[in-house]
């Protein structure tokens, strides 16, 4: 059967889980983030996706576009919590499995031919089994990459089920055409439109030495190779590593500090929730940087003292940021926790001053509460969080 990888991307996930809590919000145009000029949209309904809103967006274009939206704070920990609940099933359906984000993970199926001979009927029933669990849709695409599979679960979003052929990508790609392929932004679309290039066919007739010379080694490549359906890899090897991360894609493209700051935060605060419920402490924040050219920075820090709560990551984090962030507009950031090793080990826990020790129990509650539901939010937090 050859390789076979699932890309399970929940449906606007933020808005769902606050559909799901509050019924009254269903089929109504709904924005998570608080009104102002100096928050965005987390993320939003389909119903308000209708009028142009999307995730990023400042809230006051938001508002402009759909003036009757809902606007309601986001609530993390809510969505952490479920989201823990939907990776837990993912994961127990196959050993290859690699959480992106907080709402998508891959599997890897690969040689699972006695278990799940027909994987299209294998995704159903994953569908199937996560909605009679948490209420929530999920969108899976089915291909012989995870390129190809990220691009087929947003083929039919909501709720959708799309599978790619192996041999039939570059068909694929040709029915998605190039204004929709991952990691094609407004500047590199119209840097290629400038040179008359509006179709993944008429990219193709560029070869890669071509591609490289006008617009740079990395951007050439990539280029080349997502015009053919061959996976870039952008994904390989990261299940690999022990850490915690979670990274957040932008269309279009953001910019400034107030926005990246807000996804920071809330990145912050779910990795360090993830941290918690593991029982596991990180010695190193790190950041990720992909701007609309396809350059990507990296850039992490181990401090001296322990990092114990989220307010510490996002500090650590918002810093690197400011130190590297170049201006432009940015596709794609992510936050990894690294350095991993036990935080309830009696003695790690001599390491933390009392006012620490303080602030980790404080976070551990909060983690405790939010799995019963509650909206506790940390005071320092609301301003971003609001956000």
């Amino acid at each position: 059967m050859g390789e076979v990888f699932f890309h399970i991307d929940l449906d606007a996930f933020f808005a769902s889980v606050e559909m799901l809590d509050h019924p009254e919000y269903r089929n109504k145009p709904l924005i998570i983030g608080t009104p102002g000029p100096r928050h965005v949209a987390s993320t939003c309904s389909y119903e308000a996706r209708k009028y142009g809103v999307h995730s990023a967006m400042p809230m006051t274009t938001a508002l402009r576009l759909c003036p009757d939206a809902i606007c309601i704070p986001g609530r993390m920990k809510r969505y952490s919590e479920m989201s823990k609940k939907v990776m837990g099933i993912i994961k127990s359906f196959a050993p290859g499995f690699l959480q992106v984000s907080v709402d998508e993970a891959f599997l890897d199926l690969t040689g699972m031919e006695r278990i799940y001979p027909l994987p299209g009927k294998a995704a159903r029933k994953l569908k199937e089994q996560i909605c009679s669990e948490t209420g929530l849709t999920v969108s899976i695409g089915v291909a012989a990459s995870r390129f190809i599979a990220k691009l087929a679960s947003d083929y039919r979003k909501p709720d959708g089920l799309t599978i790619v052929p192996a041999g039939k990508e570059e068909l694929f790609v040709d029915t998605v055409g190039l204004r929709k392929l991952w990691g094609i932004g407004d500047s590199t679309l119209r840097n290629l439109e400038k040179r008359g290039i509006s179709s993944t066919e008429t990219l193709r007739k560029y070869s890669l030495q071509e591609l490289t010379r006008l617009f740079g080694e990395s951007s050439g490549e990539y280029l080349y190779r997502i015009a053919r359906g061959i996976d870039p890899g952008i994904y390989q090897g990261e299940a690999k590593s022990r850490s915690i991360s979670t990274e957040k894609t932008f269309y279009p493209d953001i910019y400034g500090y107030d926005a990246l700051d807000s996804s920071l935060l809330e990145m912050s605060q779910e990795v360090m929730f993830r941290a918690l419920d593991e029982k596991k402490v990180p010695r190193t924040v790190g950041i990720k940087l992909r701007y609309g050219d396809f350059s990507t920075i990296s850039a992490q820090t181990t401090p001296s003292r322990p990092i114990y709560s989220s307010g510490d990551v996002f500090e650590l984090a918002r810093s690197l940021l400011h130190e590297r962030y170049s201006g432009d507009g940015v596709r794609l950031i992510g936050v990894v926790l690294s350095g991993i090793y036990d935080g309830e080990d009696v003695e790690q826990r001599d390491l933390f001053s009392e006012k620490e020790e303080k602030e980790r129990k404080l976070e551990k509650t909060i983690l405790s509460l939010s799995h019963k539901g509650s909206k506790l939010v940390k005071a320092r937090n609301l301003d971003y969080t609001d956000g």
